[in-house]
């Protein structure tokens, strides 16, 4: 029994002075806010305070448009991942996108709560603040989520909803192989570890996450590794995304959402390795008003990889849902090579 325990003892030791040789090459210091706003917080950007966060967002295009429409981000993203949506709807309608609290030039929450239910009531209040009493939600991964379960929380606050990519359904061991992650998917997948990427994330380790998420690697820029680096190594973020990591199995109501009659586009990437097509077509299924267009090239973020395709459907959604009869919308799925089809 004692040799057990000098084993046990020994191999601890030995990880342990590996993780700290690791900490101490690949040591990335965080970076303040006021450096960041610098860089990245100026016109349009806006902060309002709420629930004792200044709040970073952009508010942008038809300023008559009573209904914006409402763009929320993923995990580890921020609002400048709807930059090509934004340039092409705001001509014609009202655009609000906002950092999520933990991501972004947002930072993190005071209470260090991110559980979906303190987001659903991060954005109600968000909304309140600006007077917004109805708009279309559009979500990305956790930002799909949110929306869809904002939905059937303050459905008659939703116009109509956007879903791409969007998370809720409980993901399956199988689905995503352990050896086919990056490896900071990995560090963050055990729970013991993820301490680590609270200091060790250079921007090689972004790259390697970025190529995971994407379908096409040469579309991961250098530009685009600087925005995820800087938005990441702000200071906060990476404790705020470990503790993040702590709420992201939960269930969720997914049994609800054939209590949703509104009208919803569904986007997915048929590359996507985070949440598989399948998922995409489940929400297609079980969403009595709803539209599926898969990018069969597109990875986890196409609205980001491919902008004009996608902001091109969305707004063909936008103006044509409402035109359709009375509680339904006429569903169909679209290809990325082609003019859609039932």
């Amino acid at each position: 029994m004692r040799k057990v325990a000098q084993i046990v003892f020994y191999s601890l030791l030995f990880i342990s002075i590996i993780f700290v040789c690791l900490g101490a090459h690949y040591y990335v210091p965080d970076i303040p806010v006021e450096a960041l706003n610098k860089k990245y917080g100026v016109e349009p950007s806006d902060y309002i305070e709420v629930e004792g966060m200044q709040v970073h967002y952009r508010f942008e295009g038809l300023e008559s448009d009573s209904v914006p429409v409402v763009l929320i981000h993923g995990t580890g993203s921020s609002l400048f991942t709807w930059n090509g949506w934004t340039e092409q709807l705001k001509d014609e309608q009202a655009i609000l996108r906002f950092d999520l609290p933990g991501f972004g030039l947002t930072g993190p929450h005071p209470t260090g709560d991110y559980s979906i239910e303190t987001y659903l009531e991060f954005l109600h209040i968000l909304l309140k603040h600006l007077n917004i009493k109805k708009c279309v939600l559009a979500g990305n991964s956790i930002g799909g989520e949110i929306a869809w379960r904002y939905t059937l929380t303050y459905p008659e606050q939703v116009q109509q909803l956007i879903l791409i990519d969007a998370a809720g359904y409980p993901l399956e061991i199988d689905e995503i192989p352990f050896s086919d992650l990056p490896i900071s998917y990995m560090i963050m997948r055990v729970p013991a570890l993820r301490e680590l990427m609270e200091m060790m994330t250079p921007p090689e380790v972004i790259r390697g996450s970025l190529e995971f998420l994407y379908g096409d690697n040469e579309k991961v820029t250098a530009e685009l590794v600087e925005l995820y680096f800087d938005m990441t190594c702000r200071e906060g973020n990476r404790e705020a995304l470990t503790e993040r990591m702590e709420s992201i199995a939960q269930p969720s109501p997914w049994e609800q959402l054939s209590s949703l009659t509104l009208p919803v586009l569904v986007i997915w990437g048929g590359q996507d390795k985070l949440i598989p097509l399948q998922h995409g077509k489940r929400f297609h299924e079980d969403l009595p008003n709803s539209s599926l267009f898969v990018l069969d090239q597109a990875g986890h973020m196409p609205m980001e990889e491919l902008p004009q395709e996608t902001v091109a459907e969305a707004d063909r959604f936008l103006k044509t849902s409402l035109l359709a009869a009375p509680a339904v919308f006429p569903g169909h799925i679209g290809v990325s090579e082609g003019m859609p089809t039932r």
